[in-house]
Order: structure tokens, then C-alpha cells, then sequence
């Protein structure tokens, strides 16, 4: 949460709130070492730990944690960002694993040195309990990669918050197509924005691109190009409701986020072949190969000229968001949470 456009932020923030909403009966703690600010809207069963002060609870995995959890009676522990305590000391502990791109390519790692050391280990001395995924297709390269028992890894799929709708939105002056997310390798930046030039030999539009640049990735100066490096989520209904398309050629995914974002806003959907986020969005979305830009130029042409096309990838695309949402998100898995305790 110290990262409040990541989508780890957003999946610990989503899972919490929800969490306490469904079991008002539990107490929920963020906890962290780090500062991070407190939603204002947030239910009162969750709250908010103390950072350590004091020397050795600065040595926050090894004492700090273990010190705070038992200050606030902590029974069970769920970690929301590949970690675990090192040290049970009587509690269950479950772990998120939202992908394995930090063990695929190291251009897609970046920052992410004490996962790939740290999270290996934590799986495989049987510290985290139950192990949960974003997606079926995660499962299996969870289970496969850490050898892991079935039994011990779930799928528990995300959603996309309510405010994501479909909304009333002024007609840009010029259409464009739009992209959110962490602009970094993984998400195959390069080959969108060559898919866009080759669009733009035919037709006139312009390409958006929302999200913070990861650190050494740079964009080309070009006119049509907009890069809005930060934007509050109230605002992308607006902007994936006034788009042409969404359009999302990422290599890798655990779960595809935005894409379900988009959708639930109506927005028609142009994304890669990647298993999670086929699983997720299926036949609602256009699908290419990621490495393809001049089949991912075509599906962006076809939807600009088909306004046909365009209506069906949007009721298509509304019907397949309406079967996420972050109350049965919560609920399974307070399910896990109550298994991991028995």
C-alpha cells in the first residue's frame, strides 16, 4: 500500500475492506513497517498497525512482525505480497503469489531480488499454509514451479471495484485508444505503440497511455502519444468509457486487472493470448498473439471501422464482468482463512 497505483495495493486494499464488511465479526490488521495512509471509507473492524520504533523491531521480519501481531492478537497471518513470517510461533499463515514473473525474465523483475530469493524458501519449509492465486493458470505454474501439493494452492479470482462503470463521457476530439498499467517491459509497450503507428497510417487516433514508468523505461516522443503518469481512479471510468478500445498485448499476467476494469465500464477489449487473462476475460475480449503488432494493428482497425464490432465487444464485455465481484472474492477467501485455522 506504499505503492497506491500498484496492483498490489489495490488487491490488499479490496481484500481488506471487503473482508470486514463480510465478517463484521472479525478484526482485520494492515500491518506494515512502512507508512502507508488509511482510506477514510474504511469498515471499523479494519484498521491500522503501529510502525516500529524500536531498534529490534525495526528487523521487522524477524522481530518487529512477531512483536506487533502480538499486540493485536493476531491468529492468522495472510500475506498479500509473496511473504510469510519466518517464525509461526503458533499462527497459520497464508500467501498470495499473484504470478511467477519474478523467476521468468529478469527485464520483468525489477525490484523484485528478495521475492525470487525469499519466496522460495518460505514455500518450500511449509511456512505458508495455503498458498492463494489469482488464477487457475497461476495455480498450475505455482504448483509445477514449487512443487507443490494441489491441496495447498487455491484459486481465488480478483474483481474490479464498483466505481468501474459504464459512464456518461464528452466524446474526445480525437478517438483513442487507451492502456493503464505500470508501463514496463512485461506489459509489451513496444509493440503497442507500433501497432498504434501502423493504425495511424489509416486512421486518425491517438493513444493514451495511464501509469507510472518503471524505473529506466522510457517512452518516444511522438504526436498522439499522451502518457498521463497518474490519475485517480475516479477518473478512468471516464477514460476507458470515452475509448475506442481498451488494449492490453501484455506477456505476462497473473490475473489481467485492467482488462476486467475495462470491461465492466464497457469498453471493448483488445488484449494477448496470455492463459490468466484468457481465463478471465474469454470470448469477451479480442485476443492476438503479444509478440503480433500487425495482427494487434488489425483488431484495432477492425473495431474503428466496425461500430457493430465495437457493440458486441461491449455487451459481451459487461455480461463477463458481472461474474467478479469482490464480496465473492472476500468470501472464498475467508474460506481459506478458516481452513488454514483448523
Amino acid at each position: 500500500m506504499t505503492e497506491p497505483t500498484g496492483g498490489i495495493a489495490r488487491y490488499t486494499w479490496e481484500l481488506a475492506r471487503s473482508l470486514a464488511e463480510l465478517c463484521p465479526g472479525d478484526q482485520y490488521w494492515l500491518l506494515s513497517d512502512q507508512t502507508f495512509a488509511m482510506p477514510m471509507d474504511r469498515p471499523p473492524n479494519l484498521h491500522a498497525g503501529s510502525r516500529p520504533h524500536s531498534t529490534i523491531d525495526k528487523r521487522w521480519w524477524l522481530w518487529g512482525l512477531q512483536h506487533e501481531m502480538q499486540r493485536r492478537g493476531v491468529e492468522l497471518f495472510h500475506g498479500t505480497d509473496f511473504s510469510v513470517p519466518y517464525f509461526p510461533r503458533g499462527r497459520s499463515s497464508v500467501m498470495t503469489v499473484h504470478d511467477v514473473s519474478p523467476w521468468l525474465a529478469a527485464e520483468w523483475a525489477h525490484g523484485s531480488a528478495r521475492v525470487r530469493s525469499r519466496t522460495p524458501l518460505l514455500l518450500r519449509l511449509g511456512l505458508a499454509k495455503t498458498v492463494i492465486t489469482p488464477s487457475e493458470a497461476v495455480r498450475g505454474e505455482v504448483m509445477e514451479r514449487f512443487e507443490l501439493d494441489p491441496g495447498t494452492v487455491v484459486s481465488v479470482p480478483l474483481a474490479a471495484r464498483e466505481l468501474f462503470r459504464p459512464v456518461e463521457a464528452a466524446s474526445p476530439r480525437i478517438p483513442y485508444f487507451l492502456f493503464v498499467g505500470t508501463l514496463e517491459p512485461r506489459k509489451n509497450i513496444g509493440s503497442l505503440i507500433e501497432a498504434w503507428r501502423m493504425v495511424r497510417q489509416e486512421l486518425q487516433v491517438e493513444l493514451w497511455l495511464v501509469g507510472r514508468l518503471r524505473d529506466g523505461f522510457t517512452l518516444p516522443k511522438q504526436e498522439g502519444l499522451r502518457h498521463m503518469p497518474s490519475v485517480a481512479d475516479s477518473e478512468l471510468p471516464g477514460l476507458y468509457s470515452a475509448a475506442a478500445a481498451f488494449v492490453y498485448p501484455s506477456h505476462y499476467e497473473g490475473f489481467g486487472l485492467p482488462v476486467l476494469e475495462a470491461m465492466q465500464c464497457g469498453c471493448p477489449v483488445i488484449t494477448s493470448n496470455d492463459p490468466a487473462i484468457t481465463e478471465v476475460s474469454r470470448d469477451a475480449a479480442l485476443h492476438v498473439e503479444a509478440e503480433d503488432f500487425g495482427a494487434l494493428a488489425n483488431a484495432m482497425i477492425s473495431l474503428m471501422n466496425s461500430p457493430r464490432l465495437r457493440e458486441r465487444m461491449r455487451d459481451d464485455g459487461l455480461e463477463r464482468a458481472r461474474q467478479f465481484s469482490w464480496r465473492e472474492t472476500a468470501r472464498r477467501t475467508r474460506e481459506v482463512y478458516a481452513d488454514a485455522c483448523s
